[in-house]
């Protein structure tokens, strides 16, 4: 299965997840079952390109995003991709990617989508 972890740089699975989602600097996509590690770099509207970060995550083959938090736009475009989002995660990309398979994350909702960005 294919993750996605917003990162802040080039470090791959050891890089910190980025605590903004739409601005993260990279996307670090896992393959839990092979051990492939892929960084990506964030080529979307929010960084000077063109399309919406769950368009450029959905390229990569991802099923599941794990992040710190994000906005309820953001969810909604993830559903319509048939991703799953989790919520709540932290420290480096292998921790996040570990914290989701203990299950220690919330699936991602309206209720607990960041409030500042419901637009």
């Amino acid at each position: 299965m294919k993750v996605c972890v917003p990162t802040s740089g080039q470090g791959g699975y050891d890089d910190m997840v980025s605590e903004h989602f739409g601005r993260a600097p990279t996307y670090t996509v896992v393959d839990t079952e092979s051990g492939n590690v892929n960084v990506i770099s964030n080529k979307s509207e929010h960084m000077g390109g063109s399309g919406k970060p769950p368009e450029q995550i959905a390229q990569t083959g991802a099923q599941v995003l794990v992040c710190s938090g994000l906005g309820p736009r953001a969810i909604g475009m993830f559903e319509s991709y048939g991703i799953e989002v989790y919520v709540g995660a932290q420290g480096s990309a292998r921790q996040a990617v570990d914290m989701w398979l203990a299950g220690k994350l919330q699936m991602a909702s309206d209720q607990n989508a960041c409030k500042e960005h419901r637009h």
